[in-house]
């Protein structure tokens, strides 16, 4: 007997979600994407690294957040090559050293926090990011000849610039969302200076535990479809092509992270347009995290077959075909088996009195086909059409169902939604100019000259090189 998958979380909590981000968010100008996914990274249980130049509200993001989770700890540091250990971890218990035991009080420190803030991460020598890969990672800190278990949700890095070396590599990995944060824009400027500077209060309705539980239970039952599974594949494929490494244990986490956010929006699978995600997930640097979203907005909801320059492709075969067709000529012989000699009209000139007179003989005609040829022309050229128009049917459907996500979505960029769907009306308007020039080549092909008497001929398909199937 099959056991019972979790229930999805209740509407309830679906609200109460959106009602914090909206609380999290109030005052912050030009912060909404970022609130929303460090708050996703959270409730997925994952870090999240912020870059940019101080003074762009990177630690009030990170003392929000922690609003969010009820009876939640927080702990902030800011991090030089100076700072020690004790800093971050807690001081060296004098009674465990009386009895020769080498511990530290972490009470009101790192391996006690719940949310916590670390500025200038990677300004700590190795020996401090050396202990902080296992708490991040494993929520565990070796404390003295025994581990101890860290009740730590999430952690929010801020830094100006990520170093190249092994180690800062190491926990830059640790962090799944990386996220780029600038100064505000010149439209949002004067709303920057209209803040009064107050302190936000607690929310009405924090997440508890229990929530938390019930959400990843939620996320535990959700699918990870096909179509998902395959274009993250592709894209793992891309990007190891232009020699961008995305370690495996970052990949289960993006799919994890996905199940949350399906799960936090009673869904049961994760929607082709979950992935508007991945370039904040995978991508190293903020150019890269352009690359991928664009990537992204173009590849989204169209199937392979669907790409206009393939399809231009097997469009302009068909009307090639149909021209040489047209324009063919064949040799031109009597009853008797002989060439047959007839003036040619075109190169006929005037003389010095006006009359006309032919300057060469040929003998080549037109060519004809019989209705078999023309039949089997038309047939291939139909079921281009019925394709096309199908793949047409398909993005209107893709459209239709952006729309509705965007519309229940609580942490979708409105930005990248319009993004998409304007490609998708683009991709649409060629696909149907498409459409009309494979009606005006099958009109070619039905207006070839035709036999008297049909020799049966089948004409070989039009071939062109990866013909969508």
């Amino acid at each position: 007997m099959n056991e019972a998958r979790p229930a999805i979380p209740t509407i309830r909590l679906r609200k109460r979600l959106t009602s914090l981000l909206d609380h999290l968010e109030a005052g912050l100008i030009e912060r909404g994407r970022i609130v929303r996914l460090a708050f996703l990274a959270a409730l997925a249980g994952e870090h999240t690294l912020l870059v940019g130049p101080p003074g762009t509200a990177k630690s009030e993001l990170a003392r929000r957040l922690h609003l969010a989770f009820a009876g939640a700890r927080y702990f902030e540091r800011l991090l030089t090559r100076f700072t020690v250990p004790e800093e971050l971890f807690g001081p060296l218990s004098i009674s465990a050293l009386e009895q020769d035991r080498y511990e530290r009080m972490t009470a009101g420190f790192l391996p006690q926090a719940t949310i916590a803030f670390i500025d200038e991460v990677f300004k700590a020598n190795s020996a401090i990011l050396n202990a902080l890969l296992t708490l991040l990672n494993e929520r565990e800190f070796d404390n003295g000849a025994g581990r101890e278990r860290c009740p730590l949700i999430s952690v929010i890095g801020a830094t100006n610039e990520v170093p190249a070396d092994e180690v800062a590599e190491a926990f830059f990995d640790r962090f799944l969302m990386r996220l780029p944060v600038g100064p505000v824009s010149a439209s949002g400027f004067l709303s920057l200076l209209a803040l009064d500077g107050g302190q936000l209060p607690a929310p009405d309705y924090p997440l508890t535990d229990a929530d938390r539980a019930a959400l990843q239970a939620a996320a535990a039952a959700v699918i990870l479809p096909d179509d998902v599974v395959g274009l993250l594949a592709e894209l793992r494929e891309k990007l190891a092509g232009e020699q961008v490494y995305v370690s495996d244990r970052r990949w289960v986490k993006v799919a994890w992270l996905l199940k949350v956010a399906a799960a936090s929006e009673d869904r049961t699978a994760v929607a082709l347009w979950d992935l508007w995600l991945l370039p904040w997930c995978v991508a190293p640097s903020l150019e890269r995290q352009a690359a991928i979203a664009a990537w992204l907005t173009g590849r989204l909801g169209l199937d392979a077959g669907m790409a206009p320059p393939l399809l231009t492709r097997v469009v302009e075969a068909f009307e090639a075909q149909g021209a040489l067709e047209q324009e063919a000529e064949d040799l031109d012989y009597d009853e008797n088996g002989r060439l047959r000699f007839s003036a040619d009209p075109a190169s006929r000139v005037n003389d010095a009195k006006g009359a006309s007179q032919s300057t060469r003989m040929s003998y080549r005609r037109r060519r004809l086909y019989g209705n078999i040829h023309i039949a089997a022309r038309v047939r291939q050229i139909d079921e281009l059409i019925a394709r096309i128009a199908s793949y047409a049917e398909a993005i209107a459907a893709r459209r239709v169902e952006l729309a509705a996500y965007t519309g229940q979505s609580i942490w979708l960029d409105r930005d990248f939604a319009t993004r998409a769907d304007a490609n998708l009306a683009a991709t649409a308007e060629t696909i149907e100019a498409l459409r009309l020039r494979a009606i005006a080549a099958r009109h070619a092909f039905m207006t070839l000259p035709r036999r008297e008497v049909d020799p049966g001929n089948v004409p070989e398909p039009v071939t062109v090189s990866a013909l969508p199937s």
